[in-house]
């Protein structure tokens, strides 16, 4: 995989991982504010928690779908390139 693209994926989930935190901080804040009640705040983490994990399984199936569609080398290709490579410098 392209080094660019690996690291724009892994950004992409981290900032996803990162908001989800975010937000989960952000609700505790203001029920320990008063400015939600403690019922509202448990319904909004348990929504957020839904949505997260109702986004979170169709993002790796997209994922795996844009990386197979990129028809890129795997390790065990890059492997068998290697050993061939070697058997060629050693005649």
């Amino acid at each position: 995989m392209d080094i660019t693209l690996k690291n724009l994926v892994l950004a992409g989930i981290g900032g996803m991982s990162n908001t989800y935190e975010k937000a989960q901080g952000t609700i505790d804040e203001l029920v320990k504010k008063g400015e939600i009640a403690v019922h509202e705040g448990k319904e909004l983490n348990e929504e957020l928690k839904r949505k997260k994990d109702e986004f979170t399984p169709v993002s790796a199936e997209n994922l795996k779908a844009v990386l197979d569609e990129l028809d890129l080398a795997t390790k065990k290709d890059l492997d068998k390139l290697s050993q061939r490579i070697a058997k060629l410098e050693n005649k």
